[in-house]
């Protein structure tokens, strides 16, 4: 029966292969369920290794509602991989300085670049409850609910949660070598730009361990290392000392920035270490390279022989958004955007020390949809995260940086088939151990009879990624609210989105879901229904 089992597998291997080279010649592809949120979505953290097959490429992301773009091309038997057609595949992605960005856009009374609107780092601002697992690695969680209104016809929301372990305590953690490159160029002398990041890294100055280390570069015209590598231990004064005497000068060489960041970093390079470039800029780049592929081309080595990952922190209320966002998810990190003295506190005295550490390296998911039961699909966001569906496991293509206690969501829009049963989708995650480069898998199912009948009476966790995809949904369609091609079946309008989170942050008592509520508030003023 195993023997029969493995013949078989090598013919859905062979056929799906053949199905991805046909489909994939004219094409060129770039690439949390918590006991107060379970449904009946399957989660799993254990191993379950799927596939083997060369899947083919996935729908676009800017094709149209209403058509089948998932209908099955070839042999429809179970027994196969699915069609091209039926899979989608990204890169993790832990960023949410979109969210932060517009957020602090429209509380300045102006409404958002559509271009900077990023729905996977709205959602992934907020709390998820996924279950963790035993060790490390991943959990996976896959629910979602049929969608309400007029527009939803066999429409659901479809949630794929991952999540990582978080370190119980501090000291498991190994020490940290941090390289802050900090821009110092005139326009950091705004308030709320360079006075902030001053007051977060005193603070977290305090807040890392003795045997961690931090070296600090400015740039302005120039760059220059003002503080080499140095241990915290009997030395905190002389980091105090010399983030108090930084003051904003001339223009904006980042590159210069990074590329001395870099050299600073191997220079002081710990074995054993967790070692770490952190840029704080407004990313308004306007001297000496200002392309991020040019600027990351000059630090490849540092980045692949030494594996030194990036995190971007903007600031400002003119910031180069697209500039940081590219930088960081090139060079192996993430970033985030701060604006109150509050968020960068929290962020430097408590979220970076805690998860300093990488859990997952080139991390992956590929959701497989059942051709049976489904007729069309659209993954919400990851739009420049996308990987050719045949890369998935080819561990040579970069995927995304995940550390200790962290969430990842993505949403899809689902169109089910009339009166479908049965299996829905298949949600797999791939990752390197970041020590030894080993690759692992764990996948979790969903069953169509699993979907809830009604998204706002869903499992909390699900309303807030519906909430949050929802309203970065609106804003990319700026002022054409009362046009409702293209948007995101069953949305409701940005006033009932308001009273949705407001709802979900009394529930939860949960001050970020507040700020996401006023926010949507402010939106539903500055646009038509």
């Amino acid at each position: 029966m195993l023997e029969r089992y493995r013949v078989r597998l090598r013919v859905r291997r062979l056929r799906a292969g053949l199905l991805a080279l046909t489909a994939a010649g004219g094409l060129l592809l770039t690439g949390c369920s918590g006991s107060d949120d379970g449904g009946h979505g399957y989660s799993s953290d254990s191993s379950n290794k799927r596939g083997g097959y060369a899947p083919g490429p996935a729908p676009a992301p800017d094709e149209q509602w209403g058509e089948d773009t998932g209908e099955q091309r070839g042999d429809t038997s179970r027994e196969f991989a699915p069609s091209p057609d039926y899979l989608s595949t990204f890169a993790l992605d832990v960023d949410t300085a979109s969210y932060g960005y517009a957020r602090r856009t429209l509380a300045e009374g102006n409404t958002p670049d559509p271009s900077t609107i990023r729905p996977e780092e709205f959602v992934n601002s907020f709390r998820q409850d996924y279950r963790r697992p035993d060790g490390d690695g991943f959990s996976v969680t896959v629910d979602g609910a049929r969608t309400a209104g007029p527009d939803s016809g066999d429409w659901s929301l479809v949630r794929v949660g991952l999540a990582t372990r978080p370190q119980e305590d501090e000291s498991e953690r190994p020490p940290a070598a941090l390289t802050f490159v900090i821009d110092i160029s005139g326009s950091m002398g705004e308030p709320g730009r360079l006075d902030l990041v001053q007051d977060a890294l005193d603070v977290m100055t305090e807040r890392l361990r003795d045997n961690d280390s931090v070296a600090i570069v400015t740039f302005s015209d120039e760059a220059e290392t003002v503080l080499p590598m140095t241990r915290l231990g009997g030395h905190r004064d002389r980091v105090h000392d010399a983030v108090g005497a930084l003051e904003p000068t001339d223009s904006t060489n980042l590159g210069a920035g990074v590329e001395t960041g870099y050299a600073t970093a191997v220079e002081g390079l710990r074995g054993g270490a967790t070692n770490r470039v952190v840029l704080l800029s407004d990313a308004l780049a306007n001297t000496g390279d200002t392309d991020a592929d040019t600027i990351l081309e000059r630090i490849a080595g540092a980045r692949r022989e030494h594996g030194i990952t990036l995190f971007g922190v903007g600031v400002g209320s003119d910031y180069g958004d697209a500039l940081m966002e590219r930088l960081a998810d090139k060079g192996d990190g993430h970033t985030t955007y701060v604006s109150t003295e509050d968020a960068a506190r929290t962020l430097f005295s408590e979220e970076l020390p805690r998860t300093i550490d990488l859990t997952a390296r080139d991390a992956k998911a590929q959701v497989a949809f059942d051709p049976e039961t489904v007729a069309e699909f659209r993954l919400i966001g990851y739009d420049n995260r996308q990987v050719a569906d045949e890369d998935f496991r080819d561990d040579r293509v970069d995927g995304g940086e995940v550390g200790p206690g962290h969430t990842v969501t993505a949403l899809y829009a689902v169109r089910t088939r009339p009166g479908a049963s049965g299996h829905l989708a298949t949600a797999t995650v791939r990752w390197l151990d970041p020590d030894t480069r080993t690759p692992h898998e764990e996948s979790g199912d969903l069953e169509a009879r699993a979907l809830h009948d009604d998204l706002w009476t869903s499992p909390e966790g699900l309303r807030v990624a519906a909430v949050a995809g929802y309203f970065a949904d609106a804003l990319r369609q700026g002022d054409r609210q009362s046009d409702s091609r293209g948007a995101l079946p069953g949305r409701p309008s940005l006033r009932q989105l308001a009273d949705r989170a407001e709802e979900l942050a009394r529930l939860r008592e949960d001050k970020d879901l507040h700020g996401l509520a006023e926010a949507i508030g402010v939106a539903a003023r500055g646009y038509p229904d």
